[in-house]
C-alpha cells in the first residue's frame, strides 16, 4: 500500500478545525470563481464569485437546491469544465490557466470521480476487477500492479469475493463500491462523488458513506461530495451550503463531540466581506432593496433599512 496517501490515524472525522488545520496550505482553494454559459444570447451565470477551501485528507459535502452551481463547481474541479474567471487550484494545479495536455494528466492520475448513474463509472461487459485495472492500463501501470491494485481495493470495500462477476450481476450498492474502487484506481488525492447515494436506499446510502470515510482514512485522499442525501454531515467532517452561485454556509459537527448528530451551522463570510442572509431571515423581516449594520461589542447587527428606502432602491435598479 502507498504510504503517501495514508491519513494519519490521530485526525479522525467529523472534527472541529484546529489551529494547525486552519493554517495547513489547502488542497483545493477557489478564489471569487465565476462560471457563465452561453446559450444563444443567453448568459447563465452558475457561480458568483465562489470562495473556498479545503484542506489535505479532508472529507467535505456540498449541498444545495437544483441550479445552485453544486455540480458546476464539482465539474470544474474535476477538470471536466473549465471556470470564466477567478481562480481555482488543486494541488499544484491551476485550473484556470492549464493546457489540454496537462489537462488529460490531471483527469487520469490525480482525480477520481463516483457517478450517481451506474453506466458513467462502469463497462458493463467487463468484470469487476478489470474495470479498477482498466483506468489503470490506460495510464500505462504494468499487469501485476494492476491485478495487485484491483483486488487491495476490492478488499478494503468489500467485495473481493465478486472480483469476476460482470456488472448486471451485482447489486446497487455493490455497484457504487466498485465505482468507488475505479475511481480510486490510479490512487488520486483527490476524489469526487455526485449523487453517490441518490439512487439507493438509506441503509445501502449509509455503508456507501462509511466506506468513502474508509477510503479516506486508508489512503488520506481529499473527499468531495455533492449529495441531497439529508444525513450527510454525520459522515463528513463539514457540510457547505451552496445558494445562488456562492458559498452560503458551513455546517460542522458540534465540536464538544458530546452527540455526534449534532451540527452547528455558520454563516460564510468571503474575503470581502459579503456575506448570504438565510432565506427565512429575509422573508421573515421583508429584507429587501437597503439594510443598515452597526456594531455593538464582538457583535454586528444587521436590520432592515425603512421601506420607503427599500422600495427607492427596488425601483431604481436597473
Amino acid at each position: 500500500m502507498d504510504d503517501r496517501w495514508r491519513r494519519p490515524e490521530s485526525r479522525g472525522h467529523n472534527r472541529a478545525r484546529t489551529a494547525a488545520d486552519a493554517n495547513a496550505e489547502p488542497y483545493i482553494e477557489c478564489r471569487d470563481l465565476f462560471k457563465i454559459f452561453k446559450k444563444a444570447e443567453l448568459e447563465v451565470v452558475a457561480l458568483r464569485g465562489l470562495d473556498l477551501e479545503v484542506l489535505p485528507a479532508e472529507m467535505v459535502a456540498i449541498v444545495g437546491a437544483s441550479g445552485s452551481g453544486k455540480s458546476t463547481l464539482l465539474n470544474i474541479l474535476s477538470g471536466l469544465d473549465r471556470p470564466s474567471a477567478g481562480q481555482v487550484r488543486v494541488g499544484n494545479r491551476d485550473l484556470l490557466n492549464i493546457s489540454d495536455q496537462e489537462l488529460v494528466q490531471y483527469r487520469r492520475l490525480e482525480v477520481g470521480f463516483v457517478w450517481q448513474a451506474t453506466a458513467r463509472n462502469l463497462v458493463p461487459y467487463l468484470s469487476a476487477r478489470d474495470n479498477i485495472e482498466l483506468p489503470q492500463a490506460i495510464a500505462g501501470v504494468g499487469s501485476r500492479a494492476r491485478r495487485e491494485r484491483s483486488l487491495e481495493l476490492l478488499a478494503v470495500l468489500g467485495i473481493e469475493d465478486k472480483a469476476e462477476r460482470r456488472i448486471e450481476q451485482l447489486s446497487g450498492g455493490e455497484q457504487q463500491r466498485l465505482a468507488i474502487a475505479v475511481g480510486m484506481a490510479n490512487s488520486p488525492p483527490l476524489l469526487l462523488a455526485d449523487e453517490p447515494t441518490g439512487e439507493l436506499d438509506t441503509q445501502t446510502a449509509v455503508q456507501v458513506f462509511e466506506l468513502l470515510k474508509d477510503v479516506n482514512r486508508i489512503y488520506g485522499v481529499t473527499v468531495v461530495v455533492v449529495t441531497h442525501y439529508p444525513g450527510v454531515a454525520e459522515h463528513m467532517d463539514r457540510v457547505l451550503h451552496i445558494r445562488d452561485g456562492r458559498i452560503s454556509s458551513e455546517s460542522r459537527a458540534d465540536a464538544d463531540g458530546a452527540d455526534a448528530a449534532a451540527t452547528e451551522e455558520f454563516l460564510v463570510v468571503d474575503r470581502v466581506g459579503r456575506l448570504q442572509l438565510p432565506q427565512e431571515y429575509v422573508d421573515r423581516l421583508n429584507m429587501h432593496g437597503l439594510a443598515k449594520a452597526d456594531i455593538a461589542g464582538q457583535e454586528v447587527n444587521i436590520r432592515p433599512a425603512s421601506p420607503g428606502s427599500g422600495r427607492r432602491s427596488s425601483e431604481q435598479a436597473p
